[in-house]
């Protein structure tokens, strides 16, 4: 059964230094998207239960290991909307 919620790895920094983050499920409150020269970019609203909070690119609230070391891997389950 699909609830339809979608969910990623809160990206909020908890020590000064950017090595420590939340990592807590944030909920995506609301999806839209904002025009560019490159074409439409999908933007979000996530929240989590720390009460962090973002509006942006969805590819920029979502954090790869890659990127940050150490960091939990951004799990995204992104419907089409």
């Amino acid at each position: 059964m699909d609830s339809g919620t979608t969910f990623l790895d809160c990206p909020a920094y908890l020590d000064q230094h950017g090595t420590a983050r939340c990592g807590l499920p944030a909920v995506v409150e609301e999806r839209y998207t904002l025009g560019s020269t490159d074409g439409p970019v999908t933007s979000v609203k996530i929240r989590c239960p720390q009460g962090h909070w973002f509006n942006g690119p969805l590819e920029a609230l979502t954090v790869s290991a890659a990127a940050a070391p150490g960091a939990a891997a951004a799990v995204a389950r992104v419907s089409a909307s």
